[in-house]
């Protein structure tokens, strides 16, 4: 398997308009590139090259990809194959695996080959169909033409169970692969139908430009308005954002990120020209997600509704940016606008001038608060404190998180030292466990124990070096020095590493797994993570409930008792601290 670093590495640095034009004779056309369609045929210049996305696409056959899809379809080439070609023109070398070292078939690509059939099936359903008018219809209503958004592959769920199901079969999938792929759902009767039906559909990519799931949108009556996919072995809802696999080009160049709440806000303003957009798939902003945005850029404008509820995603959203160490701003939409209908109504320009207006996320909030009156009181002065202090305590930046209290003090009329003791001490790293022993043979290790554990059988070669990277990724390190080892080692290049990981790289290499069973090992460490993982997200349902209203504090109540629930089920012997609201 190659490092997904490498590949991004690669990709950023293939000419493809250099590489397309090898095989197509390709002339300029404004910022992007025409000529015949090398797949179809053809005289007419119906292909595009884009290169500010990346990607190609013809008008006509409709073939979509990035550089590397480029060699799989016109040279039948496999994705492995691809990488190593375009790495070896732009001299990228591609590290090599040894025996059992990953260099193997990945056991998900016939998930991956499923859902890009589907998702090839579902587009040609959206432009052609009869029964798809209601689709085409509705996007008329959204103002959307459908030649311009045909790159983004959207498609239609027809309403009828089976129709995505018997033209899988006709391609040979397997309706165990349509199951473990989300694309059916098996009845209490035992009927498998499609899992999405009467639906608009968006397409979501991983960061290798592969469908890995879809968001439909309902048409007409029914419930729920936004369905995704489930969670699969290749869709992770709270890893991924939507328009990523574009967007992180043009965010590396812009320097910044504009994140947004649906699709549709994507979409309105990637085709006005704002390439540095994403949104996260239906959910407020994870953690996954903000350590995601925080490795393409240090600065993210959140552009979200205005009314109550966007307000309250905006803030949880920018408290998770900032534990990030991410510089967040907000951009302020006119009254009754969404970024849909300002693009929509107004132009680009009144979307660049909005974005140009944008104000630190923590100025933002005391903006508000003051328009409240509630600095105007000693009770409404405490409250005010009280909804500041979560950004505060969530930021991660040493520097701002001094402005921020100079800042609040100010506001709120009150001595700056007071507040710093308020405030409490600075957000804390997970503390380094002694190297060794690994777990030691305990049923009761913390998380930081568990990712020493991951590292020392990751350090150990095959066979568990595969195992461990294709098990957890980077963002499941909570101690710096781990998670700079993990990206490191995975990478193959140790030598990258600052003094401090490379001290913890080397004890972690001397101590080894000693005489302790590494499966079990293995088996116990993966449970604490993913342990772990369910107890962020019941940290974050804390953190929003003294900002939610009634009812939404009530939902949140609720999700945590599911979750956990679904923790102590699943972890018996990693409980969590259950606090009453």
């Amino acid at each position: 398997m190659i490092p997904d670093d490498v590949i991004e590495q690669v990709r950023d640095a293939a000419d493809l308009v250099g590489i397309v034009g090898e095989y197509v004779e390709l002339k300029r056309t404004g910022s992007d590139f025409r000529g015949p369609c090398p797949f179809h045929g053809g005289t007419h210049r119906n292909f595009a090259v884009i290169p500010k996305k990346g990607m190609f696409y013809c008008f006509v056959c409709h073939e979509a990809g990035d550089v590397f899809s480029f060699f799989m379809k016109k040279l039948g080439m496999d994705y492995p194959t691809a990488v190593r070609e375009v790495a070896r023109r732009v001299g990228i070398t591609v590290p090599e695996r040894g025996a059992g070292g990953g260099s193997g078939p990945d056991p998900n690509e016939p998930l991956y080959a499923a859902i890009a059939a589907a998702a090839e099936w579902f587009a040609r359903e959206l432009r052609d169909s009869p029964e798809a008018d209601v689709a085409r219809r509705y996007l008329v209503t959204r103002d959307l033409e459908l030649d311009p958004i045909l790159p983004f592959g959207l498609g239609y769920a027809p309403r009828a169970g089976t129709a995505m199901l018997d033209a899988m079969k006709r391609l040979g999938v397997r309706e165990s692969v349509l199951l473990d792929a989300g694309l059916a759902v098996k009845r209490d009767d035992g009927t498998i139908v499609a899992r999405f039906r009467g639906r608009l559909l968006f397409p979501i990519h991983d960061l290798r430009a592969r469908v890995v799931g879809f968001g439909g949108r309902i048409l007409g009556t029914g419930e729920p308005k936004y369905l995704n996919s489930p969670e699969s072995a290749v869709f992770h809802k709270g890893r991924l954002l939507y328009n990523l696999h574009v967007a992180k080009l043009a965010i590396r160049k812009a320097e910044r990120a504009v994140l947004v709440e649906g699709y549709f806000d994507v979409l309105r303003l990637a085709l006005a020209g704002m390439e540095e957009v994403v949104a996260p798939l239906g959910t407020g902003l994870t953690a996954e997600q903000a350590l995601l945005l925080a490795r393409y850029t240090s600065h993210v404008i959140l552009l979200y509704d205005s009314d109550d509820a966007g307000l309250r995603a905006t803030f949880r959203a920018g408290d998770e940016l900032l534990r990030h160490g991410v510089r967040v701003s907000v951009a302020t939409l006119p009254e009754g606008e969404d970024p849909d209908t300002l693009v929509q109504r107004r132009g680009a320009a009144a979307l660049a001038e909005t974005l140009r207006d944008s104000v630190d996320v923590f100025e933002r909030k005391i903006q508000i608060l003051e328009r409240k009156g509630l600095f105007g009181s000693l009770p409404g002065r405490r409250r005010a404190l009280d909804r500041l202090l979560p950004t505060i305590r969530a930021t991660r930046d040493p520097l701002t998180r001094e402005l921020y209290i100079s800042r609040a003090a100010e506001a709120a009329g009150v001595r700056k030292d007071v507040l710093e003791r308020e405030v409490g001490s600075a957000p804390r790293e997970a503390a380094p466990a002694p190297v060794a022993p690994a777990l030691a043979g305990s049923v009761s290790t913390p998380p930081a124990g568990a990712e020493r554990a991951l590292l020392q059988l990751l350090l150990g070669g095959d066979p568990w070096r595969p195992r461990v990277l294709e098990a957890v990724a980077a963002e499941d390190f909570e101690f710096a020095p781990y998670r700079a080892i993990f990206e490191a080692v995975a990478d193959d290049a140790p030598e990258r590493l600052d003094e401090t990981a490379a001290r913890t790289f080397e004890q972690l290499k001397v101590a080894g797994l000693g005489a302790h069973d590494p499966d079990e090992v293995f088996t116990r460490a993966l449970s604490w993570i993913e342990a772990r993982g369910l107890e962020r997200q019941v940290e974050a349902i804390d953190r929003e409930l003294p900002l939610a209203d009634e009812d939404e504090k009530l939902r949140l109540v609720l999700q945590k008792r599911q979750l956990s629930a679904e923790m102590n089920a699943r972890y018996p012997k990693y409980k969590i601290a259950t606090r009453r609201h």
